[in-house]
């Protein structure tokens, strides 16, 4: 990641009543807080992101390094035109330097080009990968279908993703004939495992 502005420096020693100076454990304290956070980050030179938050923790000491947004944290996603292609929102975000992962957590809403809502408790996103990811429970609001399930798997846009142990709702038109599958087909609808692909 690139073009992390921050601002604000965190203490990691205090004053006592009789002015002696505590030193606090630099393995498991921020070396930096940044308040009212709204910044731009580059991939290899682009912009790709815009980050909103309230807050933002650096841990550079910590096994592994990385970066905690605590009070929440708002996302878009930018493609290669600087179109929004994605939106994020959760109560609490992490995100791993060394394996360029975040991991979101507690109420989890994305919302794709399509105008799709995906919402889940706890999602991962690997930059390295261009996947995201969740082994959670996920429900999608999508245009022409509804899904819920587990083992969520999708491309960093989430038009093309896979829902494994899915259950959902798929309108028909009244003048829509009902097909009718022969055996063979019976057998594949008894997958598990239910698969949208859209052009992006």
């Amino acid at each position: 990641m690139g073009c992390l502005h921050l601002m604000g420096l965190f203490s990691c020693q205090d004053n006592d009543e009789e002015g002696t100076v505590k030193i606090y454990n630099r393995e498991t304290q921020p070396i930096l807080k940044s308040v009212g956070v709204s910044t731009l980050i580059s991939d290899s030179g682009v912009i790709r992101y815009k980050i909103i938050s309230e807050d933002w923790f650096i841990y550079d000491r910590t096994q592994p390094q990385y970066y905690s947004f605590e009070k929440g944290l708002f996302l878009e996603k930018f493609d290669e035109q600087y179109h929004v292609d994605a939106f994020i929102n959760c109560d609490t975000a992490y995100y791993y330097n060394e394996t360029r992962v975040w991991e979101l957590r507690g109420r989890v809403c994305v919302k794709n080009l399509k105008g799709e809502t995906f919402k889940t408790s706890l999602l991962f996103w690997d930059m390295n990968q261009h996947q995201i990811y969740s082994p959670a429970y996920m429900v999608v609001d999508g245009i022409e279908q509804d899904l819920e399930g587990y083992d969520f798997r999708s491309n960093e846009s989430m038009t093309d993703y896979l829902i494994h142990s899915s259950s959902g709702a798929f309108p028909m038109g009244e003048d829509r004939e009902v097909p009718r599958p022969n055996d063979q087909e019976l057998i594949m609808f008894s997958s598990d495992t239910t698969q949208t692909n859209t052009a992006t």
